[in-house]
């Protein structure tokens, strides 16, 4: 089952889900609209590694926007900080951004029950757009889980801003 509108709104208030700041005007039938944050990353390396961090460089998006280039990836963020202790939160791109050749969290879209934390976007444009802080970029669904609940507890809980991968530390931690 997925949340309405106005379920959604109402487990905000009763705290089974966070949304920091909640903007009711952000609420749709069936989702939570979420804002790009001022905040991008993009790899530096020609090739990027998983089994090692890899350097990225820092743009801080002003009232002009930024234009992001369809050969590289961005790491974004959201404004809000979303999660749930109950539901299982999706992000999708929303159709609107979309239609203006933008892919948003194409691969990732789910988030694990107990993250509470502000969400890396993976952005990726098929040609030049320019993006803007606070423009509506995703729609956050919550969906009922069944079973036992084990509350994530990882490396990207409590994020702060884009983070990039960590996949390395997943290698680092095997025996």
């Amino acid at each position: 089952m997925i949340l309405t509108g106005p379920e959604i709104t109402e487990a905000a208030a009763d705290g089974r889900i966070t949304i920091s700041p909640f903007v009711p005007e952000q609420v749709n039938p069936n989702s939570y609209n979420v804002r790009l944050g001022e905040t991008l990353l993009a790899y530096t390396d020609e090739v990027i590694d998983p089994y090692r961090s890899n350097p990225t460089s820092a743009v801080t998006l002003g009232e002009e926007g930024h234009v992001l280039r369809p050969d590289q990836l961005y790491l974004g963020h959201t404004v809000e900080s979303v999660g749930s202790d109950v539901y299982v939160p999706l992000l999708f791109g929303r159709s609107s951004v979309g239609r203006l050749g933008l892919f948003v969290e194409i691969t990732a879209p789910i988030g694990d029950i107990g993250f509470v934390g502000q969400w890396t976007l993976m952005l990726s444009p098929v040609r030049p757009l320019r993006v803007y802080p606070g423009m509506k970029i995703g729609q956050i669904m919550f969906f009922v889980s069944l079973g036992r609940i084990d509350l994530y507890d990882g490396k990207y809980q409590g994020s702060e801003g884009p983070q990039a991968s960590r996949y390395w530390a997943d290698r680092m931690a095997l025996p």
